[in-house]
């Protein structure tokens, strides 16, 4: 499956003003090291990524847990590689 990535979008165009806290769910089955593992991602985008800030959600049964990670975004590169490390990692389910 072939994916086109978006075209450049001229900052004058884009929605998100630099730099910003920027909201991502992130979520995967609740097992020991996903929180971890989800911050190690962060910090490597964001290095004043602040652990408290991590809001968790378990799901209704348990099996899943539900993350919503802040980072501060300083450019759609970084979002967009953020996106791509995060949903490419083998304890993530879902990324939005």
């Amino acid at each position: 499956m072939n994916i086109t990535p978006p075209p450049d979008i001229p900052p004058e165009q884009s929605l998100i003003e630099y730099p910003s806290k920027f909201p991502i769910k992130v979520m995967g089955e609740q097992v020991d090291g996903f929180i971890e593992a989800i911050t190690m991602v962060a910090q490597t985008f964001d290095p004043t990524f602040d652990t408290t800030s991590i809001e968790q959600r378990p799901s209704k049964g348990g099996k899943y847990l539900g993350l919503t990670i802040t980072v501060t975004a300083t450019s759609r590169e970084q979002l967009d590689e953020l996106y791509r490390t995060l949903t490419t990692h083998p304890m993530v389910k879902v990324v939005l």
